[in-house]
């Protein structure tokens, strides 16, 4: 982590597991020093993290449901970590629904937006038992996301699309309905107003990731949550509902959930160097905005998501929170100095200039960072959630100066696909 007190240096020691992968190279290769790169598809710990989690093992194993002192223990470990993670992502604690990660939390907004349409749709087909004016409410939920969203995005939605069919081919419906909106092909991003014009009488969910894992792209969720939520003035119940994976934001530049006006926001622990842990950020569950629980137990986290409490990753996920709301204007400024460094010094060691979309071989990248590096002080293994995918937009054309520094991530542009 990023961090210039003398008490937490500029970015942790990993030394000592082998940050450059030396102790993995072949006896025949044993010169050749590995550089880690793939923080967007996990991080290590922070040591402090590290520390959080084997204090919560060692002194909070009760149960935090119980009374004794070690689950009272347990318990303020939870609720100051939940308190840590709500300030982090600009919300209230009571906002804050463990979950054992990214995936869950994806699939718990996806199953929640499906099950508040329907039973919205028998309300509705009550009403109209008594009423002289009837609308369609036969139709199925509609989802609408991107075609570059995570798995755990997208292939709910194509699970929902399917259901019901499988064996049945004569079927021509699911449980829902989906819409892809695909990226633009001059910026990258998701539009506003391709959203808008995807929308549909029974749309029920509009899911766009906030940070792309591959291009880097930063989507305008704010103004997406603005025009949807324009269109929820001019129709009926139920409203179409916001949800952004935030998952390779956090931890590199601001998030404000409230701010952007999203009711659902995904945050995964081990991609700000916190655990395999996560949680869903929920305007207002069960008040504001709709949570219906996947599985039923126990009673934990107030019936949305039950299951004794993970206390030891939790306590890490709000350490590694924690840490974000301390330093993330020096993270930030981190990682854009070392994306640009990276970038300058690709394009000068290369010639012709060099596009990185054209690069076809792993190897090729290897040694072209590993040369970046070789005239610079800094640690190579220093390069955490840099996007060296690709590049976006076309190399003749420039990016506008106004934008955040992860959109000037370069990129051939999107691979997923729905």
């Amino acid at each position: 982590m990023c961090e210039k007190h003398a008490h937490h240096s500029v970015m942790p020691d990993y030394s000592h597991w082998g940050h450059s992968f030396g102790h993995l190279s072949d006896e025949n290769d044993a010169n050749d020093a590995r550089i880690y790169m793939d923080y967007n598809a996990t991080t290590p710990m922070d040591p402090e993290v590290v520390e959080a989690v084997t204090v919560a093992m060692r002194e909070a194993w009760g149960n935090p449901s119980s009374s004794y002192l070690p689950a009272v223990k347990a318990r303020d470990i939870i609720n100051q970590a939940r308190e840590s993670i709500s300030r982090m992502v600009g919300g209230k604690p009571e906002d804050i629904i463990f979950t054992s990660g990214g995936t869950e939390a994806n699939n718990l907004v996806l199953h929640t937006a499906v099950t508040h349409f329907c039973q919205s749709r028998v309300a509705a087909e009550r009403e109209e038992l008594n009423s002289t004016h009837h609308n369609d409410t036969a139709a199925l939920p509609h989802l609408i996301i991107s075609n570059v969203e995570h798995d755990s995005i997208r292939l709910p939605a194509q699970h929902l699309q399917q259901e019901g069919r499988a064996g049945r081919p004569h079927l021509q419906e699911g449980k829902a309905e989906v819409t892809c909106v695909a990226v633009s092909k001059a910026t990258g991003r998701v539009e506003a107003e391709d959203v808008v014009a995807a929308i549909r009488p029974n749309t029920c969910l509009v899911s766009i990731m906030m940070a792309n894992n591959e291009t880097g792209v930063v989507m305008p969720i704010k103004e997406i949550c603005q025009r949807v939520r324009a269109v929820n003035k001019q129709r009926p119940q139920p409203r179409i509902l916001l949800h952004s994976d935030a998952a390779q934001a956090i931890g590199k530049i601001r998030v404000d959930a409230r701010d952007m006006g999203v009711d659902y926001l995904t945050i995964v622990g081990h991609k700000f160097y916190g655990p395999r842990a996560g949680a869903l950020y929920v305007n207002g569950p069960g008040v504001a905005s709709p949570l219906h629980p996947m599985l039923f137990g126990g009673g934990q986290e107030r019936n949305f998501r039950p299951g004794t409490e993970n206390t030891a990753m939790i306590a890490g996920l709000g350490k590694a929170a924690e840490l974000v709301n301390t330093h993330l204007s020096e993270y930030e400024s981190h990682l854009w100095d070392i994306r640009g460094y990276l970038e300058e010094r690709l394009l000068v060691r290369s010639s012709p200039p060099l596009c990185l979309g054209q690069i076809k071989s792993a190897s090729t990248v290897v040694s072209l960072v590993r040369t970046a590096f070789q005239t610079h002080a800094m640690s190579p293994s220093w390069v955490p959630a840099l996007w060296v995918v690709g590049c976006w937009p076309p190399a003749e054309e420039s990016l506008p100066a106004s934008e955040p520094p992860v959109t000037q991530a370069r990129s051939t542009g999107p691979r997923v696909s729905c």
